[in-house]
């Protein structure tokens, strides 16, 4: 079904003549099975044998070797002399056997090597949750047995098995981790209502479930509207499917060089036969001018053979495989030798930015709260150091360290990061770093629970396991947390009801801590919080705090913001219908503000100079993100894709403003862009086919499975270590270490095997 985003669930469900508390009917199913087939990926169809081994020979330098060796052997049994004719056996035979040989080693490595459209089958899920007609209620049938109209069900913890349109909700929210599919590095919030754009990229296509990706959080039921091969996941196998694996630079090279070199062993051979007619009828060929002129063939024979580089691919072969340790070393794994020539010659690099480019570790960078309340309202910046998950940095006030303890906002405000939160760091032994555990934006609040210290907890002696949540166990032990009021799309905040421990008085008084979108937390903010006291919100106080807002959420730092809000007498549990996410709103009002933290997934220190570094080389960068236009512009300004003050007009574009132009502009646009965002896999092929049409040599970086038909169509395709085993098949290098400045150093030891050649 096409465009059913664009429909509403009961338009979908009527193009299906489907009820959805009944589900289709056995004659319905067996219509559409024969209609769509089976809900799995076609296997990819496998070359013949005999295929296989003819390539192997289709080559110039092979091909000028196999035609001596067969004239060598034709010679050889001309030959009269029994001694003569057993020694003029042995040049044609070793030369066959090399062929042979290198024959049988090529068609093994292509029968073993893996296979990009084989690795995506890891993501199609053996069982989904239906209800038909046939049964009473949801029951479990093998996935590959959905059909389009079918009625299913996913829970947290599923994968969704097939691509569905959301007909209803049964939980708060229903958040979808769709990372290896959109490259978003957060899970995203899905609902029912249409999306009228029928242009709308699948990052936009919020009502809408894909085939492969897995649910974070909450349950659905939706119908399917796609299976198979018209799956999105489908979609991406065919496009790698028409992609022709083209010839690397090297391999261009020694073709031209084939053709060059059969050209003068013709001509030399020729020449020779023809200065040598005279002497064919000399005695020493017994009078015979036949005789005479097969000894003369034979010599010009030996005189191709001796001249063609037999040699040539074992140098070829050496200097390639010493390249690849060196990278190795470097972090670049290397899965196909010729890549390790290509990189050297690499013009442009187009690098994804989330992970590559940036840490893909949500930091908090800077938070404010109020500071004065009169009439000319003032608000206390602080700025956070560290850029990753690591509990590591401090918190600075005009650049001078601060004891946030000894603020009673801060104190408040790390309370609210701590208990309103459902996530975690634990750090990794095996591979020695911090990560997170759930949502990447709750865990940079978590990282900053534990850079603030508000409870001056000692970290002495502390294994760095111990030291990952110290601080938060010390601000949860401290309270007790009755519930959690989920996130909702219509109130846009969260909120957990906490109760002291041990306090009396005032500070016994239970609370309701509230975070969220600062636009509709502050609407419902009666007061803000002022050290210690609760001062009631004025209009000059919250055009303050949405001004500072703004100067977070747009310019150099675009950041990320969240408001972080209390509520000091909020209702009793037994008042709350805790069933009714529609009420949730109303139990969130009297909210007294504390304060608003904005954090952003930092850029990788060392990022900036290797930029410059291929800028210095000749070689340009494009950033190509499905992240939004305003947030990769702003990382681009800080690592030095665009200067500080560099107008963006004609160098970057999104996927949408891309689709718009002639193709005579999107070729401009390739030639000129530095950056792509909100942009599909199709976007990416379509760039790296105008960029090698434009005479370049391109390296594209990716870790989805929808970053493969890009990473297959470009020269050298580069994944992440950390991404999908789709992308890496499809790939020609793996970052071990997900860093862009290995990408900036293998290329410079892709040079050295052409300076060794």
């Amino acid at each position: 079904m096409e465009y059913a985003f664009c429909k509403s669930p009961k338009e979908c469900l009527q193009y299906f003549n489907v009820n959805e508390e009944e589900g289709l009917t056995d004659d319905q199913i067996k219509r559409a099975i024969e209609k769509y087939g089976p809900n799995e990926l076609p296997p990819e169809e496998q070359k013949p044998l005999w295929k296989l081994v003819l390539e192997q020979f289709d080559d110039l330098l092979v091909k000028i070797l196999l035609i001596a060796a067969v004239i060598s052997f034709c010679l050889a049994c001309f030959e009269k002399d029994q001694e003569e004719s057993i020694s003029a056996f042995v040049e044609p035979i070793v030369i066959l056997l090399i062929l042979i040989a290198n024959a049988i080693v090529g068609v093994w490595q292509e029968r073993n090597a893996e296979s990009a459209i084989e690795a995506l089958k890891e993501y199609e899920p053996e069982i989904a949750k239906v209800q038909r007609a046939s049964h009473s209620g949801i029951q479990q049938i093998r996935a590959t047995e959905l059909v389009p109209g079918d009625i299913v069900e996913v829970a947290v913890g599923d994968k969704v098995p097939a691509d569905i349109r959301i007909t209803k909700i049964l939980s708060t929210t229903i958040r979808i981790d769709q990372s290896i599919l959109t490259g978003e590095s957060v899970s995203v919030i899905k609902h029912t209502e249409c999306v009228d754009d029928k242009r709308a990229v699948n990052q936009d296509k919020k009502n809408m479930l894909f085939s492969g990706t897995n649910v974070a959080a909450g349950k659905c039921r939706g119908v399917v509207v796609g299976t198979g091969v018209n799956t999105e996941i489908g979609k991406i196998r065919d496009q790698m499917m028409s992609t022709e694996d083209e010839k690397t630079p090297l391999q261009q090279k020694l073709d031209e060089f084939g053709t060059q070199l059969s050209k003068v062993i013709t001509l030399i051979c020729v020449a020779v036969w023809i200065i040598n007619i005279g002497h064919f009828n000399d005695p020493v060929h017994g009078g015979s001018w036949l005789k005479g002129a097969i000894y003369y063939f034979k010599i010009a024979v030996a005189l191709a053979v001796a001249a063609i580089p037999e040699g040539l691919p074992a140098v070829i072969t050496t200097c390639l495989a010493l390249g690849t340790r060196r990278m190795a070393k470097k972090n670049a794994i290397v899965r196909s030798l010729p890549s390790v020539e290509t990189l050297g010659c690499t013009s442009v690099i187009c690098s994804d930015k989330t992970g590559t480019l940036t840490t893909n570790q949500m930091t908090v960078c800077r938070m404010f709260v109020v500071g004065k309340a009169d009439a000319k309202p003032e608000v206390t910046h602080f700025e956070i150091t560290g850029s990753k998950y690591a509990p590591e940095g401090d918190v600075l006030m005009n650049g001078q360290s601060v004891d946030c303890g000894k603020h009673n906002t801060l104190v408040e405000l790390a309370n609210i990061c701590s208990l309103c939160n459902d996530s975690g760091i634990d750090y990794n032994e095996h591979k020695k770093q911090y990560e997170k555990v759930g949502e990447a934006t709750e865990t940079a609040l978590t990282c900053l629970v534990e850079k603030m210290n508000v409870t001056n907890t000692s970290k002495v002696g502390l294994t760095k396991k111990e030291l990952a949540l110290v601080c938060n166990k010390s601000i949860q032990g401290k309270f007790d947390k009755k519930f959690t009021l989920e996130f909702s799309r219509d109130r846009k905040s969260m909120s957990c009801y906490c109760v002291p421990r041990s306090a009396s008085g005032d500070s016994a008084a239970p609370r309701l801590y509230v975070k969220g979108a600062p636009e509709g937390v502050l609407d419902r903010c009666t007061h803000v919080r002022v050290n210690n006291a609760s001062v009631p919100m004025t209009y000059a106080i919250k055009e303050e705090i949405m001004r500072q807002t703004a100067v977070y959420g747009t310019g150099r730092d675009t950041l990320r913001c969240l408001a972080l809000a209390t509520c000091d007498k909020p209702l009793s549990p037994s008042d709350m219908n805790l069933e009714d996410s529609t009420k949730f709103a109303s139990y969130e009002t009297n909210l007294t503000f504390v304060g608003l933290v904005g954090m952003l997934d930092p850029p990788r220190p060392e990022v900036f100079d290797s930029i410059q570094k291929c800028r210095k080389a000749g070689i340009r960068v494009i950033v190509i993100t499905g992240d939004n236009k305003a947030t990769a512009e702003a990382i681009c300004r800080r690592i030095g894709v665009f200067g500080e003050n560099e107008s963006t007009e004609g160098k970057s574009y999104t996927g949408r403003e891309f689709d718009d132009l002639s193709p005579a502009d999107q070729k401009k646009a390739c030639h000129a862009a530095k950056l792509f965002a909100r942009v599909e896999p199709l976007h990416k092929q379509k760039i790296v086919e105008y960029l090698q049409r434009d005479g370049e040599v391109s390296a594209m970086t990716g870790d989805g499975v929808n970053d493969a038909p890009a990473l297959k169509k470009a020269e050298i395709g580069i994944a992440m270590g950390t991404g999908t085993a789709v992308a890496k098949t499809a790939s020609d290098m793996v970052l071990a270490d997900d860093n862009f400045s290995t990408i900036v150093a293998a290329v410079e030891e892709g040079k050295m095997p052409l300076l060794l050649m």
